[in-house]
């Protein structure tokens, strides 16, 4: 053997070192896996944020129904109070015409002082919305309005199945029914 072929059968330094392909393909693998690793952390990122947006909204959806509740409420309380400031006035002056009552020797003043007192307290209860329902005998009876509280023969053949007698007045809230109005009906 000579020199040569010895030389091309040791390893030397260009044997050994990786060709350039294997380090393209080493290095694109690696740029890969950084890219697949940017990505990863890309997507958790995305869903934590999600994550949050979905909990800070969840919150304050809640908070939003609990000051709702809260507001219904107060506005309920409130509406009451008004109402019965309003009533005060009314009590203060049944108490006066009570203690009026008892020592009164005229009758007509006593009259007049409760029509007085009725007056104020009908004003009231209007100016809040009450309205009574205008039902009187010979009226149509309607089951939605009026509750039947018995039936008697009707008086005359043209108060069949009308209102004889209105035994309770019906009311409205602001043009809602609130209360029926409790009649006789003629049968």
């Amino acid at each position: 053997m000579n020199e040569q072929e010895v030389k091309q059968d040791l390893p030397n330094e260009d044997n050994l070192a990786p060709s350039n392909s294997e380090e393209t393909t080493e290095t694109a693998v690696e740029d890969t896996l950084v890219e697949e690793i940017s990505e990863e952390e890309k997507l958790r990122k995305e869903l934590n944020n999600s994550k949050d947006q979905y909990l800070r909204l969840v919150a304050e959806f809640d908070n939003f129904r609990k000051r709702s509740a809260k507001e219904r409420i107060e506005t309920i309380q409130t509406a009451t109070k008004d109402l019965m400031q309003s009533l005060i006035a009314v009590l203060d002056d049944s108490e006066r015409a009570s203690k009026t009552m008892e020592t009164a020797t005229d009758l007509q003043a006593v009259k007049e002082g409760v029509a007085l007192v009725l007056g104020k307290l009908n004003s009231i209860l209007t100016a809040k919305g009450l309205k009574a329902m205008e039902t009187g005998a010979g009226s149509e009876f309607d089951a939605e309005l009026h509750e039947a509280i018995t039936e008697i023969p009707a008086p005359t053949p043209a108060l069949e199945g009308k209102v004889v007698d209105v035994i309770e007045r019906g009311y409205y809230l602001n043009e809602k029914l609130i209360r029926h109005a409790k009649v006789v009906v003629g049968k």
